[in-house]
């Protein structure tokens, strides 16, 4: 994978599904103020997406975030970080399906079948991509990337001369404790970072690249999210606050047209890149993680760099198809995936930070930028509260199966 495509996938895995509504529902919770809990948001992910871009050059395996957790803490500690990634990728990708069935649903009709075969759809096509290879799906994600930022930076330009900058005032209508509130909605659309971890070793040059595309994702993704939030609020206004598509009415009010069909074709991009960056991810992980018997042995093939690990892919497909059925048969729509996805998530950042800490060289810019990053999960934790019952119960599972489990290595790990 090559350096460009190495940022590709950072920025599809970084800016996902959230870019669609999130702006407009944090302008509802405080107003104006929302860009500075984007900007707070932006500058808390440079040490986070630092310090696993620093681990994921110095130790470049496709257990990711599990083996720097292996390393630095055991084998227990790793098989709860490789477990909460890899059973949140399926429910997060079902909420992302949803996402983007909603705008197609939006713009041609046809209710819950559109939002659910179009869900289906995106995983079809995702899985095909990993199915055949890296390679392809390398490829896939940079011309995702370049569309995608092709079109946001259309919306925006198109957009800003209708912008006024009187909808800035009052810039906190909600009082300024409000801003901790819409930072905690806008956590979704920062999950990622650690993403590519698990993708290192399929770098050329991973100890060269890896920190290269880290630090080109998170300018490229950090300016993209502030300008367009910035745009929704000084185009839109008090408008922006009720608005379901955000983008498209950017896009509407700078371009013309249909609204809903520019909203649609924006989520899709949206969704396809981020279902293809995690899919690629979780499917090395659940090899490497087989591989390690922290899982079925089944699934260990494609655990080295270059085979593509079929079966773990194939397991990711299933599981989000359930996760995908089971929301629907229970008519819950997408809220408690998303609540599932990102209590997961956090556990793994909790678990990776405090792994870099233990492993980065002492007083070392990258050691400092862990410590930031720790204290910026620590903080997330805080905020996730009762949605961390998900990854704890997994975390149980995790550890049952490396005691019991058929595939659990005899002594060290069953004891």
């Amino acid at each position: 994978m090559s350096l460009v495509q190495g940022t590709a996938m950072y920025v599809g895995a970084v800016l996902g599904t959230g870019v669609i509504a999130l702006p407009a529902m944090a302008a509802k919770v405080a107003g104006p103020a929302s860009l500075l809990a984007w900007a707070g948001l932006v500058v808390l992910s440079a040490p986070l997406a630092a310090t696993f871009a620093a681990l994921g050059s110095r130790y470049p395996d496709a257990g990711g975030v599990s083996y720097y957790a292996r390393l630095a803490f055991g084998p227990r500690a790793a098989s709860i970080a490789g477990w909460c990634f890899y059973f949140a990728v399926p429910p997060g990708s079902a909420a992302a399906g949803l996402f983007g069935g909603a705008y197609v649903a939006s713009a041609l009709g046809g209710g819950k079948t559109t939002v659910v075969v179009t869900a289906a759809g995106l995983m079809a096509v995702v899985g095909l991509a990993n199915w055949v290879g890296l390679k392809v799906s390398g490829r896939l994600q940079l011309a995702l990337a370049a569309l995608l930022v092709t079109l946001l930076l259309a919306a925006v330009a198109t957009s800003l001369p209708q912008a006024r900058l009187s909808h800035l005032h009052p810039f906190a209508p909600h009082g300024w404790s409000a801003i901790g509130p819409a930072a905690a909605l806008l956590v979704w659309s920062f999950a990622g970072w650690e993403a590519i971890t698990y993708l290192a070793g399929e770098f050329r040059s991973p100890r060269r690249d890896l920190p290269r595309a880290t630090g080109m994702a998170v300018v490229i993704v950090g300016a993209l999210y502030l300008v367009l939030a910035f745009a929704v609020i000084v185009v839109l206004g008090p408008g922006a606050a009720d608005s379901s598509a955000p983008l498209g009415d950017l896009m509407a009010s700078g371009l013309g047209g249909n609204a809903r069909l520019l909203a649609a074709g924006s989520a899709l991009l949206l969704t396809l890149g981020a279902m293809n960056a995690y899919w690629a991810g979780a499917s090395k992980l659940g090899a490497a993680l087989g591989r390690d018997g922290q899982l079925p042995g089944v699934l260990a093939r494609g655990s080295v760099a270059g085979e593509v690990p079929r079966r773990s892919l194939a397991a990711v497909a299933v599981l989000s198809l359930l996760a995908l059925g089971g929301v629907e048969a229970a008519n819950v729509g997408a809220a408690p995936l998303v609540l599932l996805t990102t209590g997961s998530f956090v556990m793994v950042y909790a678990l990776g930070v405090g792994a870099a800490v233990k492993l980065l060289p002492r007083r070392s810019a990258a050691w400092a930028s862990a410590l930031v990053a720790l204290a910026a999960v620590a903080v997330l934790l805080v905020m996730s509260g009762q949605y961390l019952f998900w990854p704890l119960l997994v975390g149980a599972g995790a550890l049952a199966y490396g005691k019991y489990g058929p595939g659990a290595p005899k002594g060290t790990e069953a004891s």
